[in-house]
């Protein structure tokens, strides 16, 4: 029987081969989702899927894209948006 810190589905079960030739079973983080637009709900490109620990030390340069909005919505919303913006002010 597993540990009770490993009964959780929250850790996958991953078959890995070990020096001595066995296979056993390891627990292992899940990855996260990816991250979708907050418009159109459309997959973000250029936002990798961090585990958190690993985000926290990422410099922010890898952790989003470089324009406004940029990590947050789309470059296709993010356009819209613009283009709304310039038509109001």
């Amino acid at each position: 029987m597993p540990r009770p810190k490993h009964r959780s589905r929250s850790l996958r079960r991953v078959q890995k081969k070990m020096p001595g030739g066995k296979t056993r079973q390891v627990y292992a983080m899940r990855k996260p989702k990816v991250h979708k637009c907050a418009k159109c709900g459309v997959e973000l490109k250029g936002i990798p899927r961090f585990m958190p620990n690993k985000a926290k030390n990422a410099p922010r340069t890898k952790k989003r894209v470089e324009r406004a909005y940029g990590g947050f919505i789309c470059a296709s919303c993010a356009r819209e948006k613009f283009k709304q913006e310039a038509r109001l002010g």
